[in-house]
């Protein structure tokens, strides 16, 4: 984790940075696409020449921090911390993560680290916020590992309508055959980018598909994120199609998700780690610290949905009996739970046991995702919060209101106004961010619930189709 870039820290990465120059990739590069995620989870960017890779590293790239207080649609809201024509950061390029652009020839890609002109971090830069959680749970000897699932749909052509690029059945090898090269070249580009693809597959909604990638360290995590959706879009528009990551595509459809996998592991010495989410005497073999990791995450849920399910339209997905996990409770292999323990087949659950959380979806800027979810996991570790029974036999829109009670299951905000008003009420999370980053994702979520308000769910699907 970097802390602040003082002279001996620019001129390493001017070094770094030369040393790319001076021996390329293996492909003819033009320009570097440097990207961060706003507050309302659009990848936003600026691009430098290659050649001009050493400048940028050393001395970063103007932005104005203004984009921390746009709305899904451009327009501007103005908080305590953000908005306004005032102030420049830097957008220092992140060089052990650049690749070439399989699907977009001649380019590269770097996440972007904000720092502002004084070298200091910018307080409301979320790969940072993101680092430093990873560093509290270091500092414990503990270590997450983390992987995204990415669910879109295709559209043929590029008009507001949604037209379905594929018209088989749901899980069906027919969409598979429709679209073979499209996903072949999906593939082949995010390995000729780097990205490790673990399967892929058709998925419910119309035209929708879904990739599974490797885990990560949760920053790696979340730039294979923003990798993987741009790799994508790309190998989309080449063929005449959009890609939408949506959480609601069609208001009358299921939308696209975007699960969170995580596992906490210990690091018992600098070549060994142990999964701590397995070979315990806890729930589901989980050992302590791995329920109160899970517990921590469970209690917080209907905060951690301001940053999670972060769009009016993510409460349009997040119904229930969709499998999107509208209940705040826990169960083994139970889809309807918001989170979902997997233990992975018998004679590798030490490596495979994990928490999904199902609840979160495409609109959500995954750096700030994950850092408020190991946040809660860090306060479930220091509390040493222990789990509620689980719900591993039924879906918990089946049960009437008074046995969900007697259970402990509770659903999750049925608003985005709800959520905001539960991140803002949580102290945990206001501790891990600080003011500054509270204030500007509540503002920047009533700005969208102004921006909405009375909106059909047709026009509120429409609006948000093409953004994500």
């Amino acid at each position: 984790m970097v802390q602040g870039l003082d002279k001996s820290e620019r001129a390493r990465r001017r070094q770094a940075a030369a040393s790319l120059v001076a021996a390329p990739p293996a492909v003819d590069l033009t320009a570097v696409a440097l990207t961060w995620v706003d507050t309302s989870g659009i990848t936003r960017t600026k691009a430098v020449p290659f050649k001009r890779l050493e400048e940028a590293a050393e001395w970063g790239v103007g932005m104005s921090p203004v984009f921390d207080a746009f709305l899904v649609d451009d327009s501007i809201v103005s908080g305590r911390y953000a908005g306004g024509p005032i102030g420049d950061l830097r957008l220092h390029p992140d060089l052990e993560r650049l690749v070439p652009l399989a699907a977009m020839p001649g380019w590269a890609w770097a996440p972007a680290e904000r720092f502002t002109q004084e070298g200091t971090e910018h307080s409301l830069d979320a790969r940072w916020l993101l680092s430093r959680e990873v560093a509290r749970l270091a500092a414990r000897d503990l270590q997450v590992l983390t992987a995204f699932e990415v669910e879109w749909a295709v559209s043929k052509g590029d008009g507001e309508d949604f037209v379905p690029a594929c018209t088989g059945p749901a899980y069906g090898m027919t969409r598979i055959a429709e679209l073979s090269d499209y996903l072949r070249d999906v593939m082949r580009a995010l390995e000729g980018s780097r990205v490790s693809v673990v399967q892929i597959h058709p998925e419910y909604a119309a035209g929708q598909y879904e990739l599974s990638v490797a885990h990560e360290d949760p920053v790696g995590a979340a730039d294979t994120l923003v990798l993987v959706r741009e790799t994508i879009r790309a190998v989309s528009f080449r063929y005449g199609l959009s890609a939408s990551f949506s959480p609601k595509v069609l208001a009358d459809s299921v939308g696209n998700g975007t699960h969170v996998h995580l596992s906490l592991w210990h690091r018992d010495s600098p070549e060994k780690r142990s999964n701590l989410m397995a070979g315990g005497d806890g729930p589901c073999g989980m050992t302590g610290q791995g329920e109160a990791f899970t517990a921590g995450i469970l209690e917080h849920l209907p905060a951690l949905l301001a940053v999670g399910a972060p769009s009016v339209a993510s409460y349009m997905r997040l119904i229930p009996s969709h499998w999107a996990g509208a209940f705040a409770c826990w169960g083994l292999e139970n889809r309807e739970a918001a989170l979902r323990f997997v233990q992975g087949p018998l004679g590798r659950r030490d490596q495979a046991a994990n928490l999904e959380v199902k609840c979160f979806d495409g609109a959500a800027n995954p750096y700030l995702a994950l850092a408020a979810l190991l946040a809660a996991g860090h306060a479930g570790l220091e509390a040493g919060t222990v789990l509620p029974d689980p719900v591993n036999d039924v879906d918990p829109a089946m049960l009437d209101a008074d046995e969900r009670e007697a259970r402990g299951i509770r659903a999750l905000p049925a608003s985005l106004e709800e959520s905001v008003a539960a991140f803002e009420a949580d102290a945990v999370l206001r501790e891990a961010f600080g003011e500054a980053v509270i204030d500007t994702v509540a503002v920047v979520r009533r700005g969208e619930i102004a921006l909405f308000a009375g909106a059909t769910p047709e026009r509120i699907a429409a609006a948000v189709r093409r953004r994500h």
